[in-house]
């Protein structure tokens, strides 16, 4: 007898082994039209999976996460059966469910077009249309290996090559395609319904740039018509919002092939990071950071003994002078012991807290550069603090709180909490995991937060807390964190002497609240739709003269409002008042003031607001209240 179970705490018993399609159709016609596969012991499986032996199970259904990414899984391999089906000769490589949707990788003799891409997706809603049965089976490595260098699946083969020869690989089939899979899938084509290409992109074949570029279709897949709808939508709003798209039109950057993944700030951008910087910067003042600044190059032994060598070799900019190699900094940490390290520390001096503008180096596949968001020269918020271990729980709840403060002054109310814990390649022991986990979510509690579990994903040395953004679209940007480091002060010789007069490491707790200054402001401007707050707008006045006559009046107004540390310009061009006023508007400024005989007359400002508001004429004084209100309230 075989015991089943299921999520609500009830059993079922049968009395021979069986499918969880079976075990769905017990339970009821309505539960096996919708059941998309199952979760046993925690497993997700396909709908064909033989049960026999006690186990905990949940059928899986569209109303799932784990449907959700079967659907897309399945989705991406109905992409390759119709690209197969349209170009018999393209081969196909890996396709894997992403954020939101899936890619597919082929190998083909020319670029697919976007006549290419309608012609596919067609043919996928066909092929969904027949409701093919998905079978899955096994082969022994060579054989599968055999079996896909017949079908001219170069590719494929290769990657089966490099699995173990004693293992066995699985293969599932729909219809006339064939392909190399893990799974589970979902048991037919035809619950696949809800779909769409989005583009095609170049990728190297293992992501190795020595190797060939292959042609990268994207798609998106979702449950139902409408979530696919709202998701299009949502498409559309973020490319009106895109940071590259406005960071031209409102002249703020721009990037050259010159210099890939580095970014060249205008004057307008470069006022806009100078108000995060100097925002950030009090920051560090207020909260008891002492600011320092450390080199950008560094010798190659200083990575090698902090244990980053290793790790980042591949992603560190090199060079050598006088017969000595030396890397661009990737990260702010090992400077920030040297610094540390100068003059005895005593536990009196703890908590101790560093905090710098790093700049950074990072070589990332150009591939993966996007805009300001994804980068090769970026600068860090950098923040360290030096601190005993029972100094941790504090600091870090500490912490939370000042990151919430910063993240509401930008505009983002909401945050996700999460605690990656544990690698399953890591060093020290239990214990010492057990603590430092317990002590981060301690802190979290603490803090009033609710949080998430990202199991096995800290980093070898330590667990670590990520905060993450929802912007007003809902995207979700990973921005904040903290991270617990007992390992690279203990490499490079950190200590303090204890009130034992013992010396001993002190604890280094990484954090950094916006993270990359670059990617944040990517963020801010694709978050306000490059309608910035007035309090980061690079020019938050602009005063324009209907004649020349109001010329001097013009000027002596902006000195005044500059007089007042405000961002004000004047547009004295002869050019008529409507045009002026369109044209700023486009820039997306705060506020326009306009000045005509009877304003100059009266000593008074046409005020014009964002948004095409008219609020009247009123004394310069009176704007200068309302403009102050709204920088001190972040508005």
């Amino acid at each position: 007898m075989i015991s089943i179970q299921l999520p609500d705490g009830s059993r079922r018993e049968f009395p021979a082994p069986l499918s969880v399609g079976d075990v769905a159709a017990s339970i009821g016609a309505g539960l096996a039209k919708a059941a998309l596969g199952g979760k046993v012991d925690g497993k997700v499986v396909d709908l064909s999976h033989v049960i026999d032996h006690d186990v905990q199970l949940a059928i899986v259904t569209d109303k799932d996460a784990d449907g959700l990414d079967m659907i897309r899984h399945s989705t991406a391999h109905l992409l390759a059966y119709a690209v197969k089906e349209l170009f018999p000769d393209a081969q196909v490589t890996i396709g894997p469910v992403i954020e939101n949707g899936f890619y597919y990788d082929f190998a083909y003799k020319r670029p697919f077009t976007p006549e290419d891409l309608a012609a596919i997706e067609a043919k996928m809603t066909e092929l969904a249309k027949k409701d093919e049965k998905v079978q899955r089976r096994v082969l022994p490595r060579d054989q599968a290996v055999a079996h896909f260098k017949a079908m001219g699946e170069a590719y494929k083969a290769e990657i089966i090559e490099s699995i173990p020869a004693d293992q066995d690989v699985s293969l599932y089939a729909e219809g006339k395609f064939e392909d190399l899979c893990r799974g589970p899938h979902v048991p037919s084509t035809g619950k696949l319904k809800h779909f769409k290409l989005m583009k095609v992109a170049g990728a190297y074949w293992r992501g190795d740039h020595r190797n060939e570029m292959l042609q990268r279709i994207y798609g998106t897949a979702w449950a139902t018509k409408d979530d696919l709808q709202k998701y299009l939508v949502m498409l559309e709003e973020a490319e009106k919002r895109d940071h590259r798209k406005l960071g031209r039109e409102l002249d703020l950057f721009h990037m050259e092939e010159a210099a890939p993944g580095l970014v060249f700030w205008h004057p307008k951008g470069w006022t806009l990071w100078q108000v995060v910087e100097q925002y950030m910067r009090r920051v560090y003042q207020d909260n008891g950071y002492l600011e320092v600044k450390g080199p950008q190059i560094l010798d190659k032994g200083l990575w090698e003994k902090s244990g980053h060598w290793d790790k980042y070799r591949d992603a560190m900019f090199t060079t050598e002078s006088e017969k000595r190699e030396y890397a661009l900094k990737p990260m702010n940490c090992p400077g920030h012991v040297l610094i540390f390290n100068q003059g005895i520390k005593s536990y009196r001096d703890l908590p101790l807290r560093y905090g710098e503008f790093g700049n950074c180096h990072r070589n990332e596949p150009s591939g993966g550069l996007h805009g300001i968001m994804r980068v090769r020269g970026f600068t860090q918020d950098d923040g360290h603090i030096f601190c005993t271990d029972d100094q941790i729980l504090d600091e870090c709840i500490a912490y939370t709180t000042l990151l919430q403060k910063v993240y509401a002054d930008f505009g983002f109310t909401e945050i996700i909490y999460k605690v990656a814990t544990r690698p399953a390649a890591r060093i020290g022991s239990d214990e010492y995991w057990d603590r430092t986990e317990a002590i981060l979510m301690e802190s979290l509690r603490r803090s009033g937060c609710e949080f998430q579990i990202a199991v096995g994903e800290g980093a070898f040395y330590a667990p670590k807390i990520e905060y993450t953004l929802k912007d007003a679209l809902g995207r979700e940007w990973q921005c904040g964190t903290m991270q617990i480091d007992h390992n690279v002060p203990a490499r490079l010789g950190a200590e303090y002497v204890a009130e034992d007069s013992q010396r001993k490491t002190p604890v280094m707790l990484h954090r950094a609240i916006v993270g990359s200054l670059e990617r944040f402001i990517g963020i801010l401007i694709e978050q306000h739709a490059g309608a910035l707050p007035v309090w980061l707008a690079p020019t938050q006045v602009v005063v324009a003269n209907i004649t020349d006559a109001q010329a001097d009046y013009v000027s002596e107004i902006v000195k005044s409002l500059q007089k007042q540390g405000l961002r004000a310009s004047a547009d004295l061009r002869n050019e008529k008042i409507t045009y002026k006023i369109r044209q700023h508007s486009m820039q997306k400024l705060p506020y326009i003031l306009v000045v005509g005989d009877k304003e100059k007359a009266n000593g008074s400002v046409a005020v014009r607001a964002r948004g095409n508001q008219d609020l009247g004429v009123m004394p310069l004084q009176d704007f200068l209240s309302r403009i102050s209100a709204d920088i001190t309230n972040k508005v």
